[in-house]
């Protein structure tokens, strides 16, 4: 059978940023337009554990989640095809940041901690970090301790106000331009 090539700019996609900047349903959309897999990296482990993000940190704690993770990270940069959604802590790992920004675009996505705050009061029991005390504040901490991280990012986009399509369609655009730069060959 006839191999089709699909005119993208990169077979591989990351997207990092803090939790609730949309990463999952951009990262659909994304890999839909690019024609390409997606994996969101929390429900992969999940699958792979049987068990819930909230469950891993309540009951077996965080450091064995952020050991899950990189297992996870290391397993799927090596696939080729795909869109992958981390979460807001995982592009925090020297070693993942390392294997992400080597594999392939990575696509840091902003958003402002009040409009983060609204998206992830959203599905409550959900975000283990903001289980306990005021969520807004640690938010506002959290983000200000990996600001720098997430820049070292290939491309930024902010989900601010915007609706998943036109911030698809800017990161398409920003692909292109990575590409044409000589950053690399689908």
């Amino acid at each position: 059978m006839a191999r089709i090539e699909v005119p993208r700019p990169t077979t591989w996609v990351t997207l990092t940023g803090f939790m609730g900047v949309g990463k999952t349903r951009i990262g659909r959309e994304l890999a839909q337009e690019l024609m390409l897999h997606f994996v969101d990296l929390d429900r992969y482990i999940e699958r792979q554990t049987g068990l819930s993000v909230a469950d891993i940190f309540r009951y077996i704690g965080e450091e064995a989640f952020r050991e899950m993770e990189a297992e996870a990270v290391r397993e799927l940069v090596e696939r080729d095809h795909l869109v992958l959604s981390l979460g807001g802590g995982t592009y925090t790992n020297p070693e993942n940041r390392r294997l992400l920004l080597e594999r392939g675009p990575v696509v840091a996505l902003w958003a402002s901690p009040e409009t983060i705050h609204t998206r992830v009061l959203r599905k409550p029991g959900q975000r283990p970090l903001l289980a306990e005390g005021d969520a807004l504040a640690k938010i506002r901490r959290l983000m200000a301790e990996r600001e720098n991280i997430y820049k070292e990012a290939h491309i930024h986009a902010s989900t601010e106000g915007r609706s998943a399509h036109l911030v698809v369609q800017e990161l398409i655009d920003k692909l292109w331009d990575w590409r044409e730069r000589g950053n690399a060959a689908p």
